[in-house]
C-alpha cells in the first residue's frame, strides 16, 4: 500500500515520504519510516487516525524527537508529527499550547508576557505534546505541576482531560498509552522581566554539567529515594561501550552516540540496567521511548 499516495491524496495534508529517525531525533540514529504526515488540527488528526485504523496501516507519534530510540529498520508505516500544531495563545496566566508548540518558542512568548512558573523547562528539547506525554521536567518541577488542563485524541474523539486524568507520575502519564495530545492548558504567574531572567538564568545553570553530544536525554528514571546516575556510576559502568554507544563520564544517566546503531544503544541500556539490578536488586525503569 502507498501510504503516501493514499493520505496525501486523499487528505491534502502535509507528508514526508522515507522519513528518517537518525535525522529528525536527538540521538541520530535509527532507519527509515515510509511516510511522515503533519496533520494542522485535531479534526484533521481524527480523519487521518481513522483513515490509518481503516487500512490498518501501523502509526506512531513523534514529537521533537528526544527520549526517543528508534529502530534501525524501516517502519512500513506512518510517522505522526505535529510542528503544524502549533497555535499559542494567551489569557492573563493561562496560556493555550498546542502540542506542537517547541518549549524554546512558548518560553520565549511566556517571558515577553512577563510571565513566570515555566522556566524549569530551560534546555529541555520537547514539544509541549511530547513534554505532556513524558512529564516533562527537573526535580523541582514537572509539566504536571502547571498544567490545567489537555485535550487529545481518544478512540477517534476530541476530549479534554482534567489533570486526575492524565494520571501524571515520575517522568510519564496516562497518554504513553497511544492517546494523541493535541493541546495543553498551563498556567503561569505574572512577574517582573527581571524575575523572568532570574528564572531562565538559573534552570539554564543548572543545566551546564550535562554531557555534551548526542543523546536521549536521561535514560532511566530515578528510584524512590535514588539517583539512577548516581547508581550506574556506583556500579562502575562509566565509560562503557558498545560499538558507537557509550555511557556518559559527565553524567552516567546519558548514553552517547558516537555513530550509534540503535541496537548497541540497546544492547548497552540492557547491560547497565541488568548490571545495577545485580549488584543492587534496584531495577531502573526506562525514561525513554521506543519508537515505532
Amino acid at each position: 500500500m502507498d501510504l503516501y499516495a493514499l493520505l496525501s491524496g486523499r487528505m491534502k495534508i502535509a507528508a514526508e515520504r522515507n522519513f528518517s529517525f537518525a535525522r529528525h531525533t536527538t540521538i541520530g540514529c535509527g532507519g527509515t519510516a515510509e511516510v511522515a504526515l503533519y496533520p494542522k488540527n485535531a479534526e484533521e488528526l481524527v480523519f487521518l487516525l481513522s483513515l490509518l485504523q481503516k487500512y490498518g496501516a501501523p502509526y506512531c507519534f513523534l514529537g521533537a524527537g528526544a527520549n526517543v530510540l528508534p529502530f534501525d529498520g524501516h517502519f512500513e508505516g506512518a510517522v505522526i508529527r505535529f510542528s503544524r500544531m502549533d497555535s499559542l495563545e494567551f489569557d492573563g496566566g493561562t496560556v493555550f499550547a498546542g502540542s506542537g508548540v517547541t518549549g524554546g518558542g512558548l518560553l520565549r512568548e511566556a517571558r515577553k508576557r512577563r510571565l513566570a512558573g515555566l522556566g524549569f523547562l530551560t534546555g529541555i528539547p520537547m514539544t509541549v505534546g511530547g513534554g505532556v506525554v513524558m512529564n516533562a521536567g527537573v526535580a523541582e518541577r514537572h509539566l504536571c505541576d502547571v498544567v490545567c488542563r489537555v485535550v487529545g485524541v481518544e478512540k477517534g474523539k476530541i476530549r479534554s482531560f482534567s489533570v486526575r486524568e492524565c494520571e501524571f507520575s515520575e517522568k510519564t502519564s496516562l497518554f504513553q498509552s497511544g492517546i494523541a495530545v493535541t493541546k495543553a492548558v498551563l498556567r503561569a504567574s505574572p512577574a517582573t522581566a527581571k524575575t523572568c531572567e532570574r528564572e531562565r538564568d538559573y534552570f539554564r545553570e543548572k543545566r551546564k554539567h550535562l554531557p555534551r553530544g548526542r543523546s536521549m536525554g536521561c535514560v532511566f528514571v530515578n528510584p524512590p529515594g535514588y539517583s539512577a546516575g548516581a547508581l550506574i556510576d556506583a556500579c562502575g559502568f562509566k565509560g562503557m561501550r558498545c560499538g558507537g554507544a557509550v555511557v556518559s563520564d559527565v553524567h552516567a544517566n546519558f548514553i552517547l552516540s558516537e555513530g550509534a546503531t540503535s541496537a548497541e544503544i540497546s544492547s548497552l541500556i540492557a547491560t547497565v540496567r541488568e548490571g545495577v539490578f545485580r549488584k543492587t536488586g534496584i531495577l531502573l525503569r526506562e525514561e525513554i521511548r521506543r519508537i515505532p
